[in-house]
């Protein structure tokens, strides 16, 4: 009995052993998917959503941001890159500052070098602003955007200082923040710092 038993175990455990060792039927292959290549949408940034990191922009957010005042584009919509400022501004307790010129203007690239290499007018600015170029020149005035504000000169570059809303706080000729021709950075960081956000 013993014997049947144990020659039974061991026909049942070569079954079992060749079955597993049975080549399997090759799995089918799912078709090949094609690229999805529809444009995307950038992310819009929410001020009322809480950012894990404290109350930080996401990255799409800081390239959107720096494109605001990258250049004069006459490409860009103004009230596009206002409602994207609008955002951050509240997002960061910030105003909004509108440099408005144009790429052909001597004394825009004049006032951006001095912002951009004065470390401290850079980071105050930085800080307590969010800076967007709008162009407005002969080819794109963008004249249904400016209705908006009072008349300015066209002494380019021209300032506007808005609160976090767009509410317009001042329009500043840049005249008074030059000597003659050349723009003075006491001047400039004494107007950034009159119409900076209390905190």
């Amino acid at each position: 009995m013993r014997m049947k038993l144990g020659s039974a175990v061991v026909v049942v455990c070569a079954a079992l052993v060749g079955a597993c060792s049975q080549p399997q039927p090759p799995a089918v292959a799912e078709p090949t998917q094609p690229l999805d290549t529809r444009p995307t949408e950038p992310p819009v940034a929410d001020p009322s959503e809480p950012v894990a990191s404290g109350n930080t922009p996401v990255a799409a957010d800081i390239a959107a941001i720096a494109g605001l005042g990258a250049q004069f584009d006459p490409a860009r919509d103004p009230a596009d890159d206002l409602a994207t400022a609008k955002v951050e501004a509240q997002r960061g307790k910030k105003r909004i500052l509108l440099e408005v010129g144009n790429a052909a203007c001597e004394r825009c690239h004049a006032l951006d070098e001095i912002v951009e290499g004065d470390g401290d007018l850079r980071r105050f600015r930085d800080a307590n602003y969010v800076w967007v170029k709008v162009n407005a020149s002969d080819d794109q005035p963008n004249s249904a955007f400016f209705a908006q504000f009072p008349v300015m000169e066209r002494d380019h570059p021209y300032l506007l200082v808005l609160d976090a809303d767009g509410g317009l706080l001042v329009s500043q000729p840049t005249a008074e923040l030059r000597r003659g021709e050349a723009f003075q950075p006491a001047r400039i960081n004494g107007f950034l710092k009159q119409w900076a956000p209390t905190r």
